[in-house]
């Protein structure tokens, strides 16, 4: 097996162990801060603290990536991970658990960045968007399939219970990471060789920053994160808990049958990137996930949120790898981390703000208008995207 296709697999290994455990406590984790008697706002700082500390660890990730190795920056991140969401199952007051939580985002942080960083080493433009696409399909599918264990769990042993499971899942992923993924920095640095010197970090965040196709999927990145985190996160679980009498369980499931669905369309979506070109993927799935919020809002039964979840697991299997094969593209030789590090932190910031700006519209007008809001932006924000980005690799087709 080549080298490239050895670590995608361990690598594809350790974001299955981490995101299922992170899945687990999706169905959970609005319940679970709403238990300690807080209002909406609250529920959604709960979310958004673990994006700001994801959001803030982001730039440190890409330069510790880039000083101390890939492989050493992950399993920290792990182990970081492991020890905030155990804390958050044992939390005795809600202070405490933000607290946890800030510590549980650092380690994610840590984790989720690299990972990135470790994709654009391992690929070139005529195959980024397959590879990247069987890693955000795994990715996705962990996280999708997760609630339903998670679910189970909670509705048998208490609501930290998810917590404890992903707290446990963390630390396997570190060990994952430590013994089993390959070093790929030295990778970069060959493909960058008679670039020249690579200038100092600050630099190259300053030439990323001044690419307007860049700064645009990122964007487009942030508002996935808004639309994930504040709505599908935060509101969605307590909506359909409130207005269709769901169970925990029945959440958990119905997202779980959305995640096959995307993985079954992740690799697909892939080959159409590298052969059509980024653009020709990322602005119809944007739309798509947009429109998929409006089903959530709007689903009358059971049966209405399940098929919501699955149109929902399709059109965000589709919208994740494009962008981040966008991203790497536009990363000038053996700037992997600083671009990547870049789109993660402006990601990341929509897991902050997304949580606590529709938590805010739910409280004074309701979850709906939350979501319609959250939806429309996302929409808009592809169209800009449409107009201004030029295209980083135009295929085959």
């Amino acid at each position: 097996m080549k080298p490239e296709r050895r670590i995608l697999l361990w690598m594809c290994v350790l974001v299955a162990i981490n995101q299922l455990g992170f899945g687990a406590m999706v169905p959970a984790l609005p319940l679970y801060a709403k238990s300690y008697g807080v209002s909406g706002f609250a529920i959604g700082m709960a979310i958004a603290i673990y994006g700001l500390a994801r959001f803030l660890i982001a730039l440190p990730a890409g330069q510790m990536a880039d000083r101390l190795g890939r492989r050493p920056t992950i399993a920290l991140g792990g182990l970081i991970s492991g020890v905030g969401n155990l804390w958050c199952a044992v939390a005795t007051s809600y202070p405490e658990f933000i607290a946890a939580r800030f510590v549980a985002g650092v380690g994610a942080g840590l984790i989720v960045t690299t990972g990135q960083v470790v994709l654009a080493d391992i690929t070139t433009p005529d195959t980024r968007g397959r590879t990247i696409s069987i890693y955000q399909g795994v990715f996705i599918f962990a996280v999708g399939i997760g609630p339903f264990p998670g679910g189970l769990l909670a509705e048998h042993f208490g609501l930290a219970a998810p917590f404890t499971a992903y707290g446990i899942a963390a630390l396997a992923a570190g060990v994952v990471a430590w013994f089993a993924v390959s070093e790929t920095r030295d990778l970069q640095g060959k493909r960058a060789a008679g670039a020249g010197p690579r200038p100092a970090f600050a630099t190259q965040m300053q030439l990323m920053t001044g690419k307007i196709g860049f700064v645009l999927v990122s964007l487009i990145s942030l508002m996935n994160a808004v639309v994930r985190t504040g709505g599908l996160f935060a509101i969605i679980p307590v909506l359909v808990t409130e207005r269709l009498n769901l169970t925990v369980s029945q959440i958990g499931f119905a997202l779980m049958l959305g995640s096959v669905c995307g993985l079954m369309a992740a690799y697909p979506t892939g080959w159409l990137t590298d052969r059509y070109g980024r653009k020709a993927v990322i602005v119809p799935s944007t739309v798509l996930t947009g429109l998929s919020m409006l089903l959530f809002c709007f689903a009358p039964s059971f049966a209405g949120f399940t098929a919501a979840s699955i149109f929902w697991g399709i059109a965000s299997a589709v919208g994740s790898s494009a962008p981040a094969a966008y991203a790497a593209d536009s990363a000038p030789p053996g700037m992997n981390a600083a671009a990547m590090s870049i789109f993660r932190m402006t990601s990341d910031a929509g897991y902050v703000i997304g949580p606590l700006a529709l938590g805010l519209i739910v409280d004074v007008w309701g979850p709906v208008t939350a979501i319609i809001t959250a939806a429309g932006l996302l929409v808009m924000t592809g169209a800009v995207f449409a107009v201004l980005a030029p295209e980083t690799h135009r295929g085959r087709g």
